[in-house]
């Protein structure tokens, strides 16, 4: 597993499952402890497709690897904390969802970097900084 930033990684993972807390806390206190039947599913891919962007950004290479991984380090993460206790099926679907949301942020980073890396779009670009430069030297 060469040029993996796994410090990256396992930071993004941790936030994934911090932002599920998040919206999922808060949510059990005001709905009931049975939404988070509902709740944690969409949560958790959401979370992990936004970290997995992230983390895969900062990439190199292998960013749709780097986006499931994260979602993969959240999941074990999960699962430690919750000491592997068994977990109802939305639970299972939403680990699931995790690595699914973190591949998927890795191919969104890795779709946006080859977008900017067409022909013709860095000169354009280079063009339009140059412009603002000369303009802000007057």
């Amino acid at each position: 597993m060469k040029n993996i930033r796994w410090g990256w990684v396992v930071l993004g993972g941790f936030l994934t499952e911090l932002g599920i807390i998040i919206v999922a806390i808060p949510s059990s206190l005001l709905l009931g402890q049975e939404s988070l039947l509902y709740i944690a599913p969409p949560a958790s891919f959401a979370a992990a497709l936004a970290c997995g962007l992230w983390v895969a950004r900062k990439a190199s290479q292998r960013r749709t690897l780097h986006g499931a991984l994260v979602g993969v380090v959240a999941m074990l993460m999960y699962v430690g904390l919750s000491l592997g206790r068994p977990e109802p099926v939305a639970y299972v679907i939403a680990h699931a969802l995790k690595v699914l949301g973190g591949a998927a942020g890795g191919y969104l980073a890795n779709r946006s970097t080859a977008a900017r890396e067409k022909p013709g779009r860095r000169e354009n670009m280079t063009k339009i900084f140059d412009f603002f430069d000369q303009a802000r030297r007057r």
